[in-house]
């Protein structure tokens, strides 16, 4: 995992903040506190997290779903790019971490826009579908544990509206899908995910090379 673009020399990648990153405090507060985290580097990249708020904008998403919460920073930045009846069903199994999450949702004024849920995600997922909820949401985030990401993936397939998007991170895991000789399980799981969706005609595909490599998956 890295919270910065891969490949990207320190000059550079601050430059790049430097002319394109418009981060509201709020979100500046949180990031920074996350970074004290002993597992900071489980948050995403500031420069993700605003392409992620700007393609939510772009397809006009209304309802959304997050996979993999931590500090909330990415619930954050699309709960703020929602117009104001805009909702993020957020999924996570710790409430520690979510917690900080909270408090900042409070602080920017964007709690209500959030339902998260505390459990498996995949206990989530199939219980939105069982309540009828396919094929009504319009965006949906994959930053969850790495060796469901399959099963992940097809119930948010079930769970978005055609010519819905899904985001879907790690896909590059600091270079180590292109090295031979990592072949622990983890590693082997995202390639054979990013090998699949390759494949999938039931989307339109594009893996980007931001933070630590992002999958966009258009719903056809």
């Amino acid at each position: 995992m890295t919270n910065q673009t891969l490949g990207l020399e320190p000059n550079l990648y601050n430059y790049l903040l430097s002319v394109s990153l418009r981060e509201p405090e709020i979100l500046t507060q949180l990031r920074q506190e996350t970074a004290q985290h002993s597992m900071a580097m489980m948050q995403i990249a500031p420069e993700q997290g605003q392409f992620m708020a700007l393609l939510v904008q772009l397809i006009g998403a209304k309802k959304t779903l997050e996979l993999g919460v931590f500090t909330g920073y990415s619930t954050l930045i699309v709960a703020l790019a929602l117009p104001s009846d805009g909702k993020v069903v957020a999924c996570d199994v710790s409430e520690e971490f979510t917690a900080i999450a909270r408090r900042y949702w409070q602080q920017a004024g964007v709690a209500n826009k959030i339902d998260l849920h505390i459990a498996p995600a995949l206990e989530t997922l199939d219980n939105l579908l069982a309540a009828g909820e396919a094929e009504t949401f319009d965006f949906a985030f994959i930053d969850a544990d790495k060796s469901n990401y399959d099963v992940y993936y097809e119930r948010s397939l079930e769970l978005i509206r055609p010519g819905g998007l899904m985001a879907i991170d790690n896909v590059l895991w600091s270079g180590r899908v292109a090295d031979t000789q990592v072949q622990d399980n983890r590693t082997r799981k995202i390639r054979a995910f990013n090998e699949k969706l390759h494949q999938d005609q039931r989307i339109t595909l594009s893996l980007v090379p931001i933070a630590d490599g992002l999958t966009l998956a258009l719903k056809k």
